[in-house]
């Protein structure tokens, strides 16, 4: 090849070279609002279809239900868990042996070749210049152009027994897995009740609100009307007004504050924000819930089934895993194989056959790499011991703690419930009054409005009964459905009607309205 062709084949190269780098150059590309809105479009329509419509009022036990069966955090959780059961599947295949299957080709533009020298000349080994005459002419026993190919079964014991290890820790790791989804289950229990009962408030309350409120907005007026025309004392006149101003401040809390439990309840269960519903109205009674568990079984109930001391159990069984293949890693890897094998090169007197052996190999920076990883393991094992103790304790604590607020929640439900039978009787004998004009309008005004609080507070009393009986159950680790795995491609009449059952058990005798 001359000099000129050179050049011009070596331009060619660095000019192909320059064109491949600049199109491998990579740069941002922010998504456009198109991709962002069609995504925010598909997110929306998948998070609430294919559910059961609603089509009735709905009750404590069908919230539930859907709670259970549409929460989208607690789907985040079976979806969790089953991703830890495909990397128990997938670390299974770990334990299997390699049988890896290659083929090639290679190819050239000439011919390789060689030749040789003899080697019995006495002064080779003393002058490796000073070799023997050539023994043959220039030769090959190789094609241009070979194709290859051959199938190997290998393996290595050591990277069994590590994997067997790996796929028990991945099994561990499941069974956390499925702890953490009941913990998120309790919590959405605690919270449908308690959002449940304030919502029903304010399903009950909101048309006495809103009339209330109307006749504040027009005692206001008549007051302001009176101010303008210094019909009566100023002062009388404004002292009336901030009274007025006050009740209407306080109607509008308790409205925002009951509006936006139904709200939430709307999202436990999983329906689109704005979603008409209506709720089954329950009669609010202190005898409803019952608790039957004594306090010594609660205790015990809670230190067999909290899942925070199950997770660290397996975390500790993950743990003494690790020490094990730590050990494992000391020893020396031994791989064996098997192969068959073929080759087009027809100069090969054989162009098929069979191959195996093995080998041996250590590490040994391993040998002085186990001391350190023995102490993370050992300092791991307290850490985790540590951990299950203070959670003793606190889970203990949390016991106790859960049962005297469910019995101080019992004695200020009655105290609403007394404070509430004895308000609307005064606002009877209010209204009596107001008949025969001896008492004022205001006066009317107020003790109406302070009914419609003691009534509300009922309410509220009432919700954070039945979040201090959920509380307790949740306390001892006890699932808020059927034992088992929670079956959710049941109907949610069905998931309902299993949800009553078993608390019906427990001593909800909401179940059995």
């Amino acid at each position: 090849m001359t000099n000129g062709r050179r050049r011009a084949t070596w331009s060619v190269c660095f000019a192909l070279l320059v064109l491949l780098i600049a199109g491998c150059t990579i740069s941002p590309e922010p998504l456009s609002d198109i991709d962002i809105s069609q995504f925010a479009s598909s997110t929306l329509r998948s998070a609430t279809e294919n559910q059961e419509n609603v089509e009735r009022p709905i009750d404590l036990y069908e919230a539930m239900a859907r709670a259970l069966k549409y929460n989208l955090d607690y789907k985040v959780e079976i979806m969790e868990k089953a991703l830890r059961i495909k990397n128990l599947s997938l670390a299974h295949y770990k334990l299997l042996p390699d049988l890896v299957a290659n083929s090639g080709y290679a190819g050239r533009s000439n011919f390789s070749g060689g030749n040789s020298r003899l080697l019995n000349n006495p002064g080779f080994f003393q002058d490796q210049g000073d070799v023997g005459a050539q023994s043959l002419d220039s030769s090959t026993s190789q094609e241009r152009n070979i194709f290859s190919s051959d199938l190997t079964f290998s393996w290595d014991i050591l990277d069994f027994g590590l994997s067997y290890v790996r796929a028990k820790q991945a099994a561990d790791e499941v069974l956390i897995a499925e702890q953490l989804k009941r913990k998120v289950i309790n919590r959405v229990i605690e919270d449908v009740r308690t959002a449940y009962w304030r919502a029903v408030s304010y399903e009950r309350l909101i048309r006495k609100l809103r009339q209330l409120d109307g006749r504040v907005r027009k005692a206001l007026a008549n007051t302001r009307t009176l101010y303008k025309t210094r019909q009566t004392s100023l002062i009388t006149v404004l002292t009336y007004e901030r009274e007025l101003v006050e009740i209407r401040r306080e109607l509008q809390r308790l409205e925002g504050d009951l509006k936006i439990a139904k709200s939430q309840l709307a999202a436990l269960m999983n329906l689109t924000p704005g979603t008409k519903f209506s709720l089954v109205k329950g009669t609010r009674r202190l005898r409803h819930l019952r608790l039957k568990v004594p306090y010594r079984k609660m205790m015990a109930k809670a230190l067999r089934n909290r899942p925070e001391l199950l997770e660290v159990q397996y975390r500790l069984r993950i743990n003494d895993k690790e020490a094990e293949a730590a050990l494992l890693e000391l020893l020396p890897s031994l791989r064996t194989y098997a192969g068959l094998n073929y080759d087009s090169n027809s100069f090969l007197f054989n162009q098929h056959w069979l191959s195996w052996g093995a080998k041996a190999s250590w590490n040994l920076m391993n040998v002085f790499e186990y001391p350190a990883r023995k102490n993370v393991v050992a300092a791991q094992d307290a850490l985790l011991r540590a951990r299950a103790k203070a959670l003793t304790i606190a889970i203990l604590t949390q016991v106790h703690i859960s049962r005297v607020r469910y019995l101080h929640s019992r004695k200020e439900l009655r105290t609403a419930s007394q404070f509430y039978d004895v308000q609307r009787r005064l606002l009877r004998q209010i209204r009596t009054e107001a008949d025969a004009d001896r008492v004022s309008e205001q006066t009317l005004i107020r003790e109406e409005m302070n009914t419609l609080v003691a009534d509300v507070k009922f309410d509220i009393a009432y919700a954070a009964l039945h979040n201090a009986y959920a509380n307790i159950f949740s306390s001892m680790g006890l699932d808020p459905h059927p034992r088992g795995d929670l079956d959710t491609s049941l109907s949610v009449n069905a998931l309902a009607r299993s949800l009553k059952k078993l608390w019906s058990e427990r001593g909800d005798r909401h179940a059995r309205l």
